[in-house]
C-alpha cells in the first residue's frame, strides 16, 4: 500500500480507511460461518494457515492464489523441505502458535440460538455499514484504486488465501469424476518407407529464464557447451504460466493458453495420447521433478527421484543427469521405431539453488547456501542460480551426445523448453507463480531451443524458418506433431514452429 499511496499526510485518511476496511471485511468472513462449535476451530486454523501465508508472502513476494495452493497440494517432501527455515518456525510459533493458544483458553459465554442468531444479524449489519460508509467517504479514492490497483488484493491476509482456497476446491474437488475426452484417434505417421527412424528427446526445464542463457544474450558464459552445438535458438518464447502446476499440462495440451484450465487439461488426452495412438511412436517419460501433473498417466513412466532409477543420487538430490542412464540400449531395443523420449528436469528449482548442481559447477562465488533468499545479497543469489544453468548446460550437452550415436540410424533431435521462468529478488521478487498478468518477464520468457543431426535437418527448410518470432507453449503441441510427421485432424500447421518442411 505504501508503494501505491505513499505515507505522507493527504495519503493518511485513505490508508487508515482501507485498515478499517480490511478489519470490518475480515470480521464479517468469520462471523458469518461463526457459531458456538465453528467459532474457535475456525479462528485457530485462520491463525495457523495465515502466520505461514504472511511467512511466504513477505519472504518471497509470491501470492496465495488458487495456482500456489495447486503447487503445495502437488509439491513432493523434497520440495518442501527445501523452503524449510528458521524464520518460518519462528512465523509459525508468534504469529500462529501462541495467538491461536490464546484463541483456544479465552472463554467463550453463548445465548440461546435465537438470542445468538439475532446478534450475528445485527453484527453483520454494523459491519456492512462500517465499510459502505467508508467507501461512501472515500468513493474517489476506492473507484481509482479498484480500476487501477487490482493486483493489491492479492495481498490481504486472510481474505484472499479463504476465498483461493474455495477456487481451488470448486475446480478440483467438485469437478466431478475423471472422464478422459478422446482426441486424435485418426492419427497416423505418414512418411516415406525408406526414411530413417526418428529419435527425439523433450526435455522439460524447470525455472529457467532466457536472460539467463549466454545464447539469449547474457553477458555470463552460462551455456559454453550448448554454444559449441549447432543449435536452433529461439529466443522469443513465452510459458503458459508461472508455475510447473499449470504450465507442464498446458504445455502438452491441445488448448492455447487463453482456453486452458484444470479441468480441461486433465479431462482431455494430450499430444503424448495422440502419439500412442499412431502405434508407431515409442514414449517414454522420465520424472526427476515432483510428477508429470498428469501428462503421462497414460504412457510408459519412470519416476527418477530415488535411486532405484537414479543413479546419480547423492545425499538425498538425485540430478538429471541421471536420466540419461539407459537410454542407448532403450532406443535400440525400440526395433526401428520412433521414438520421443520426455525428461522433466529439476533443473533451477529454488530456493536452494544451491543444491541444484555439484561442486565442479561452482563457477560463479560467492554463492547463496541458504534457502532464506532474503538473507542473501542479489549477486549471490544470481550466482547460485547461474550455477544451475551450467550445470543444465552440461546435461543437455551430454544429451546431446547420446543423440549423436546414433546419426548413422536415425533422425536425431533434442527439443528444449522450460516451463516458466524465475525470479531472483527484482523489486523485491522470488521464485515464480505470481499470476500470469502481474509476473516480470523473468517469470513468463522462457529459453526454447532444437539441436538436430544432419537427417533430421534434411527434412526441413530450416532458411524459412523464423527464430525470433514470438512463440509460447501453444505451439509444442503441433510442433510435436510435425515432428513425428503425424496427420490427424486437431493438427494445426500454423502452430507448428518446424512446419517449413522440404517436398
Amino acid at each position: 500500500m505504501f508503494k501505491v499511496y505513499p505515507l505522507v499526510e493527504s495519503n493518511l485518511p485513505f490508508l487508515i480507511s482501507t485498515a478499517i476496511i480490511l478489519v470490518t471485511l475480515t470480521a464479517f468472513v468469520i462471523t458469518v460461518f461463526a457459531t458456538r462449535w465453528t467459532t474457535k476451530p475456525m479462528l485457530i486454523v485462520i491463525l495457523l494457515v495465515s502466520s505461514m501465508a504472511a511467512y511466504f508472502m513477505n519472504i518471497y513476494n509470491v501470492v496465495i492464489d488458487d495456482s500456489m495452493i495447486r503447487n503445495m497440494m502437488e509439491t513432493n517432501i523434497d520440495e518442501a523441505t527445501d523452503l524449510f527455515s528458521l524464520k518460518q518456525v519462528l512465523y509459525f510459533i508468534f504469529l500462529g502458535l501462541i495467538p491461536a493458544y490464546l484463541v483456544y483458553r479465552i472463554p467463550v459465554a453463548y445465548a440461546t440460538f435465537k438470542i445468538e442468531q439475532i446478534k450475528k444479524v445485527k453484527y453483520l449489519l454494523l459491519l456492512a455499514v462500517i465499510m459502505g460508509a467508508t467507501v461512501f467517504i472515500f468513493f474517489k479514492q476506492y473507484s481509482s484504486f479498484v480500476r487501477e490497483h487490482k493486483p493489491l488484493r492479492y495481498t490481504t491476509n486472510p481474505t484472499y488465501w479463504i476465498y483461493s482456497v474455495g477456487y481451488y476446491i470448486n475446480a478440483t474437488l467438485t469437478a466431478g469424476p475423471v472422464t478422459i475426452k478422446p482426441l486424435g484417434r485418426d492419427a497416423k505417421v505418414v512418411k516415406d518407407k525408406n526414411a530413417l527412424p526418428k529419435v527425439v528427446i523433450l526435455v522439460v526445464g524447470e525455472a529457467a529464464r532466457a536472460d539467463h542463457f549466454s545464447f539469449n544474450g547474457y553477458k555470463r558464459e552460462t551455456t559454453p557447451q550448448l554454444m559449441k552445438e549447432d543449435i536452433l535458438n529461439f529466443s522469443n518464447v513465452y510459458s503458459c504460466g508461472t508455475s510447473t502446476a499449470v504450465s507442464v499440462p498446458c504445455m502438452f495440451s491441445y488448448y492455447k493458453k487463453s482456453d486452458f484450465s484444470y479441468k480441461k487439461g486433465r479431462d482431455t488426452e494430450n499430444v503424448l495420447d495422440i502419439l500412442e495412438h499412431t502405434n508407431d511412436i515409442s514414449i517414454l517419460w522420465r520424472e526427476n521433478n515432483s510428477d508429470s501433473k498428469a501428462v503421462a498417466l497414460r504412457v510408459p513412466f519412470q519416476y527418477y527421484k530415488n535411486n532405484f532409477y537414479n543413479k546419480a543420487c547423492i545425499e538425498g538430490e538425485c540430478r538429471d543427469i541421471g536420466m540419461l542412464g539407459d537410454l542407448n540400449s532403450y532406443i535400440k531395443k525400440q526395433d526401428g521405431k520412433d521414438v520421443l523420449i520426455v525428461l522433466h528436469q529439476m533443473g533451477s528449482h529454488g530456493p536452494a539453488y544451491y543444491k541444484r548442481y555439484t561442486k565442479a559447477f561452482e563457477k560463479f562465488t560467492p554463492v547463496c547456501k541458504t534457502n532464506q533468499l532474503e538473507a542473501c545479497t542479489q549477486e549471490e543469489i544470481s550466482n547460485a542460480y547461474d550455477n544451475t544453468i551450467l550445470y543444465t548446460d552440461d546435461f543437455l550437452a551430454k544429451t546431446i551426445q547420446v543423440l549423436k550415436g546414433f546419426d548413422k540410424t536415425h533422425q536425431a533431435g533434442m527439443v528444449y523448453m522450460s516451463d516458466h521462468g524465475q525470479s531472483l529478488g527484482e523489486k523485491g521478487i522470488y521464485l515464480h507463480g505470481l499470476p500470469y498478468f502481474m509476473a516480470p518477464q523473468a517469470q513468463i520468457h522462457i529459453p526454447a531451443f532444437i539441436w538436430m543431426n544432419e537427417h533430421f535437418k534434411s527434412t526441413l527448410d530450416i532458411n524459412k524458418i523464423d527464430t525470433s518470432k514470438r512463440y509460447t507453449h501453444d505451439n509444442l503441441f503441433h510442433t510435436l506433431l510435425g515432428l513425428f510427421s503425424v496427420q490427424t485432424e486437431v493438427y494445426d500447421p500454423a502452430l507448428d514452429i518446424f512446419n517449413s518442411r522440404k517436398d
